[in-house]
């Protein structure tokens, strides 16, 4: 809090006096809670100028490519940190010791397991239903099943609940793309790390026993650190929106999902990969370049520059190297649509124009590069971004929960349609 007044001053002279409040980093706030006691609300399409809470868990500044997890840099998580590390530090707020990383995982390995009864579900659903809407409907069944940790005004029901999500998340998006190409479900093993565990459950068999790639691990562990928590975006907002009013976590968490299904929020890799085979060969880049340049096409090129990030985007150094590898150890660097991908990459990080409107490539041109050369299908990228930001959508509504300024979520509006008038009678109008 600081002692600095804005002053707002209305068409008739009068004077409002409002209180700023500074951040640790970033823009100050303009407190505008008392506004409606003037008769006046403020007009802010998408929020983008609204501090809608109070948060200590994620800072972005997309103008100098910053992207801070508990006030870590994200190179630095990604590199020296694993995703239950990750996972550890968004919920408590510091990293783990060696003794309380070992108690976090066993404890998320404890519910790793989904009630027997939740299976039956996937059988009401059609073989060719979109894994999305499996997540959305499953997740928000878990609350059926685990009434024990439904009061959200106890702690030990909110931290169980918690541990059940990051758990069984996984086990779900397994069986949601299992259930659509027709294998059995693989049960979670606890012998295994998060990634290693998710991956197993996604393409072993029972007919024999085979780990899957180390480097594909590796890769997936990092890809679910880069894409944890990322501020206020519209899922996470969601998220707390639906919390507000007293809604399960369970829900809560399946409203999240609901709303990272939006083309324009989740599936973004997906896009960039759906371009990628559209162009096609490397023969027909300058083709789409020439498209791309041009402002009266249409076309744009999909997983380059970024929304929030108006320099390099932090995430996209650490996707960068892990793509390489990953297309290495999966022989697939004589793939036509990969081979696109990188001849893109490189115009993008010389070509004059993309360097002087910073274009550069972001994570989710790594990321639906790395999940494909893995063998994951397009339509369950936006699951693993779902199982990944679980951790961020618990832990800001757990953050909201305690929150002692909390009240019920009530955006207000511009009013723009007709005024009061009369019902006529039927014969009449």
């Amino acid at each position: 809090m600081t002692d600095k007044i804005a002053k707002l001053t209305l068409p008739n002279g009068d004077v409002i006096e409002l209180p700023m409040q500074s951040p640790t980093l970033g823009n100050d706030v303009i407190e505008i809670s008392s506004l409606v006691k003037n008769g006046l609300f403020t007009y802010d399409p998408g929020f983008m100028s609204t501090a809608a809470c109070e948060s200590k868990i994620t800072y972005i500044d997309g103008g100098k490519g910053i992207l801070l997890y508990r006030g870590y840099p994200i190179d630095q998580l990604a590199d020296e940190c694993d995703f239950m590390e990750v996972c550890y530090l968004l919920l408590n707020g510091e990293l783990p010791n060696t003794e309380e990383k070992e108690k976090f995982v066993k404890r998320i390995n404890n519910h790793t397991m989904v009630n027997e009864q939740l299976t039956y579900f996937f059988r009401g659903f059609r073989r060719d239903a979109h894994p999305m809407a499996l997540m959305v409907g499953v997740v928000g069944a878990l609350s059926a099943f685990y009434h024990d940790s439904l009061d959200i005004n106890n702690v030990e029901h909110r931290e169980k609940s918690a541990f059940r999500l990051l758990a069984k998340v996984p086990t779900i998006a397994a069986m949601c793309y299992r259930y659509s190409i027709g294998k059995p479900f693989v049960y979670p093993r606890n012998d295994l790390s998060y990634a290693e565990n998710f991956l197993n459950q996604m393409f072993s068999m029972p007919s024999h026993d085979e780990k899957p790639n180390p480097i594909f691990v590796k890769a997936m562990d990092k890809i679910f650190t880069l894409h944890a928590d990322h501020e206020q975006n519209c899922s996470t907002s969601t998220v707390r929106l639906a919390g507000s009013s007293g809604a399960n976590p369970f829900a809560c968490i399946s409203s999240g999902i609901a709303s990272l299904w939006g083309p324009a929020h989740g599936g973004a890799n997906e896009a960039c990969l759906r371009m990628l085979h559209e162009i096609g060969d490397v023969s027909r880049i300058p083709e789409f370049i020439a498209r791309a340049k041009d402002k009266s096409d249409p076309f744009r090129l999909m997983g380059f520059g970024h929304r929030v990030y108006k320099n390099f985007d932090p995430r996209a150094k650490v996707m960068r190297e892990s793509a390489h590898e990953v297309l290495a150890a999966a022989g697939k660097t004589d793939d036509p649509i990969l081979q696109v991908a990188m001849e893109l990459e490189r115009i993008a990080l010389e070509d004059p124009y993309f360097v002087e409107k910073k274009l550069y490539p972001n994570v989710d041109f790594y990321s639906g590069i790395i999940l494909s050369a893995i063998g994951i299908p397009m339509n369950m990228f936006t699951v693993i971004f779902a199982l990944a930001r679980t951790v961020g959508w618990v832990s800001q509504w757990t953050e909201m929960i305690v929150e002692p300024t909390q009240k019920i979520g009530r955006p207000r509006q511009l009013y723009t349609g007709e005024k009061n008038r009369d019902v006529q009678p039927i014969d009449k109008r």
